[in-house]
């Protein structure tokens, strides 16, 4: 039997802690947009009944982790919007080039960091059944061409 972690009947994945601590002593995160009561990463988050999509993230540096599914597309441009009014946003996505919030927002992105291997999100007994990605808007930024590639790898 597969974990729920592997299917559609959950779209929460819990963030594997050495990742989040690894970007948080970068990024000293602030707000945790998309969490649930038991796996907020920051003091201040905002869960589903509050929906971070509806909140203003304006002067924070958020860690994101959104729930997967197709709602990923609606988070993604949340990232990107919020920074363009001031926040810092690191995203914990799943590595998806072929969608059209990919080519649309993540490629606007200042920075996208590919991780090597596949996550071992938090709960789950085998890794993710796909790639994914870091990807970093910063306030304000609007590259010119192609964001930044970089690569971490997943331990």
């Amino acid at each position: 039997m597969h974990s729920v972690h592997f299917s559609s009947r959950s779209g929460e994945w819990p963030t594997p802690p050495d990742i989040f601590a690894e970007l948080d002593r970068e990024f000293g995160f602030t707000l945790d947009p998309c969490a649930t009561a038991e796996n907020a990463k920051c003091a201040k988050f905002y869960t589903r009944a509050e929906d971070g999509l509806a909140q203003s993230w304006a002067g924070e540096v958020v860690f994101m982790n959104p729930p997967y599914g197709r709602a990923v597309g609606a988070w993604i441009e949340k990232a990107y919007r919020e920074s363009q009014n001031g926040a810092t946003v690191v995203c914990l996505i799943y590595a998806r080039t072929d969608t059209h919030y990919w080519h649309r927002y993540v490629m606007r992105a200042s920075e996208i960091r590919l991780i090597r291997g596949r996550v071992r999100f938090g709960g789950a007994g085998r890794p993710a059944p796909f790639p994914s990605a870091i990807v970093v808007f910063r306030p304000g930024v609007e590259p010119s061409g192609t964001p930044r590639l970089a690569a971490m790898r997943q331990t």
